[in-house]
């Protein structure tokens, strides 16, 4: 018995093209909402995804971002390599688990934390500060109601107080797990949550205080050590409690290495917790996140998990479960190849080259720069101009027709007058691209004030009726006449329309 394939002429043909945009299936219409009935070549499959992923933003030009956006090779080949081993699998990879506790000790160092033991500094990874500091949250809420209930008081009614700068993972943390936030407000000149209003607030359901070294906003760092120090003396006069924690995410791997005085650490004795991104000034693709606790009385025990289903007793505190080690493994290569002296150069590389933009900004005339020296390596600033409130988000616009991914919000409540655009200097922002930004910002800037203030100008409109003469009826044209007549008008309001269009250069011109 003969089995034969019998293949149809088309096929027969497409085995023997090997170019993947010689086949029929760069035709075919893509398989979008439903999975495709028929399997297609893994080459095809590719070169689809990756044409189609090529129309995204370039992430070394997103200057919205503070994640990283570089790693080196030798880094991404280790990734690679770990990039199938379940993070959680603790016995099953034990050098995989090792590798994280080698990296909760050393921030737990960096950070200053009081370890009794070398090698005991509690805390874990995590995908991103989000989760850091909903399990931080966590913590703070359930030492409280166990306080609360032992002393026989209602514990029904948590709250945080933070600064209305937060990041909106605050605000889920707040709505998910019932608890009121209470925000300090900006202020004209003051983009940070204020220590003294803060410390005002709090009051016997307060679990915590949240300050922030590095506001998503402008960069700032918040005054921990005096909002430490105005928290020590109501404690110690209302016979409470409130810790502190420090939502670190963006400033936790920039001040240790460049501001190494600053006291904003476990060196303040109200400091319970830290988390900071490892994806972002931690040098890390996106995907890793860190809490710490000052001590292990700081973790309610009752939120560690103990599970053995795996192999052996595996204590877990945290929101996911399985996910890769490739994040964990990369934070260690960053750590052992990069040292205390790799960190401090390359955040200092930042800062140069944040103050250079800064000092570019300035010198061009049309930006009020807002965002302080001492904090995170960005650029925050306004226009000069406050009346002109859709410039900034045109700008924004069309210095995406370059590339380059530059925001612009609006403040929070208080200051929500402020439009504020915002460059976030990372390790790959090198002074040739900030040269080519500021180039970029400058003609942009220029042209669009001048469309934007461009007289407006007059138009007439008027209805003429036509109608078929008998001997043009049918006819597939005609003669259209328009007798004198008066044209009565007046002028309304000033409208002017802009549409952009793109022309040789790269730049983009407004016309009407």
């Amino acid at each position: 018995m003969v089995i034969s394939n019998v293949q149809t002429p088309e096929e027969i043909s497409s085995s023997f093209i090997s170019s993947v945009f010689a086949s029929r299936y760069v035709q075919d219409p893509l398989p979008r909402y439903r999975m495709g009935e028929n399997s297609i070549p893994r080459e095809v499959a590719y070169q689809i995804i990756h044409d189609e992923l090529q129309l995204d933003g370039n992430p070394r030009l997103n200057l919205a971002s503070f994640v990283t956006t570089w790693m080196e090779p030798e880094c991404d080949k280790l990734m690679i390599e770990s990039i199938n081993k379940n993070y959680v699998d603790m016995d099953e990879y034990p050098i995989t688990t090792e590798l994280q506790n080698r990296c909760v000790n050393m921030i737990a160092n960096l950070f200053n934390a009081p370890l009794r033991e070398p090698k005991q500094a509690i805390g874990v990874g995590t995908v991103g500060s989000s989760e850091a500091i909903m399990l931080a949250g966590l913590a703070f809420k359930k030492k409280w109601q166990n306080k609360r209930k032992s002393q026989g008081k209602p514990f029904d009614k948590p709250n945080i107080v933070t600064g209305a700068n937060v990041q909106v993972c605050w605000e889920k943390f707040a709505r998910y797990f019932d608890v009121e936030l209470k925000e300090v407000k900006l202020r004209e000149g003051y983009y940070v949550m204020d220590p003294k209003k803060a410390v005002e607030m709090v009051d016997e359901n307060t679990i915590c205080v949240a300050a922030i070294l590095g506001s998503t906003l402008t960069g700032e760092f918040e005054d921990v050590k005096l909002l430490n120090d105005l928290l020590a003396e109501k404690n110690k006069k209302t016979g409470w409690e409130t810790p502190i924690h420090v939502d670190a995410a963006s400033g936790g791997f920039v001040a240790p290495f460049i501001y190494p005085e600053l006291e904003w650490d476990f060196r303040l004795p109200l400091v319970k917790s830290i988390n900071v991104s490892g994806h972002k000034y931690g040098l890390v693709y996106a995907g890793v996140g860190w809490v710490i606790w000052r001590s292990k009385e700081d973790l309610p025990e009752e939120l560690i998990f103990h599970i053995n289903y795996l192999g052996a007793d595996q204590p877990t505190f945290t929101l996911n479960f399985s996910k890769g080690s490739s994040q964990i493994v990369a934070q260690y290569y960053q750590f052992l190849r990069m040292g205390m002296e790799g960190y401090k150069k390359v955040i200092a590389n930042c800062t140069e080259n944040a103050k250079l933009l800064q000092k570019a900004l300035e010198k061009t005339g049309h930006f009020d720069i807002i965002s302080k020296q001492k904090g995170i390596p960005l650029v925050a600033f306004t226009l000069k101009d406050p009346h002109n409130k859709r410039l900034p988000f045109e700008l924004s616009k069309a210095l995406r027709h370059h590339g380059w991914i530059v925001p612009a919000y609006t403040m929070p409540a208080n200051v929500e007058h402020m439009t504020v655009l915002r460059v976030v200097v990372r390790e790959d922002l090198s002074r040739q691209l900030i040269e080519k930004l500021v180039f970029h910002i400058t003609n942009a800037t220029s042209e669009l004030a001048d469309q934007l203030v461009r007289p407006a100008v007059p138009r007439i409109a008027f209805t003429v009726e036509v109608k078929e003469s008998d001997e043009e009826r049918g006819e597939e044209k005609g003669t259209l006449h328009i007798p004198a007549m008066g044209i009565h008008w007046k002028q309304y309001k000033p409208e002017i329309v802009v549409k952009e269009v793109q022309v040789m250069g790269g730049k983009t011109k407004g016309v009407c």
